[in-house]
């Protein structure tokens, strides 16, 4: 590994420790996200990781943009994978159904598969929270099985509704809030994936890894969740 810092803003460096996506990178991640945390202490505005990058904002009035390059560098001298399993592991319960995760169908014809299987392989693995964006407690997740990886809609839906499951390409995520969004939908969640009084907003951080457990609809219901089909909160 030999990362690489590229300038993203006067005040912003992007550091490139990777360049393909792999579920084995992110150990190396989340120890130079620490060590960079610990390197800039309070001239760290904010520390972005990615699939493969962590973008450093840092205060331009502390440092500037070559001290920020040497504190990097310092950084990761001798860095060394964080242990496996460091992050929380959630569990969340998933409606998997036509009237919520339309592209089921879509799914099962593109791998050959019967949808009960689709649902099977899909909640058959432990995801590792790679990054937030998109929206708050947006988690990107991956990755799934390549027979379901699935390209995201050529025409994204102007109403997706919290709590959707779905896939895009070999990643998979929850919708958080109702949005638009053009991923393959799947399913839907009752867990409650973002709330301004938790610390940190977002229930899922990077590091994390999550399981996806098919429910019935009453048990759906019961979690809290809402069953209106898609089309009818279009």
């Amino acid at each position: 590994m030999k990362p690489r810092i590229e300038v993203v803003a006067i005040d912003c460096l992007m550091v490139r420790l990777f360049d393909a996506i792999a579920e084995a990178n992110m150990p190396w991640m989340l120890a130079a996200a620490q060590r960079l945390r610990e390197g800039f202490g309070a001239a760290l505005v904010d520390l972005v990781p990615s699939y493969t990058t962590l973008m450093v904002h840092y205060d331009l009035i502390a440092l500037s943009p070559a001290q920020a390059r040497e504190l990097i560098d310092h950084a990761l001298t001798d860095l060394q994978p964080q242990a496996q399993g460091s992050g929380q592991c959630h569990v969340l319960p998933v409606w998997y159904d036509l009237s919520v995760g339309p592209e089921l169908t879509l799914l099962s014809q593109r791998s050959g598969l019967a949808v009960d299987d689709v649902i099977r392989l899909h909640s058959a693995h432990e995801y590792q929270v790679f990054a937030l964006g998109f929206a708050p407690g947006f988690a990107f997740m991956g990755l799934v099985d390549e027979v379901l990886a699935s390209p995201r809609l050529s025409t994204p839906r102007k109403r997706v509704a919290a709590g959707s499951v779905g896939i895009a390409e070999r990643q998979t995520a929850a919708y958080p809030v109702v949005s638009p969004g053009g991923w393959n939908l799947i399913g839907r969640t009752p867990a409650n994936l973002f709330d301004r009084a938790r610390d940190g907003y977002s229930l899922m951080q990077p590091g994390d890894t999550v399981r996806f457990e098919a429910v019935s609809r009453a048990e759906f219901i019961n979690l809290g969740g809402d069953d209106t089909p898609l089309e009818a909160q279009a």
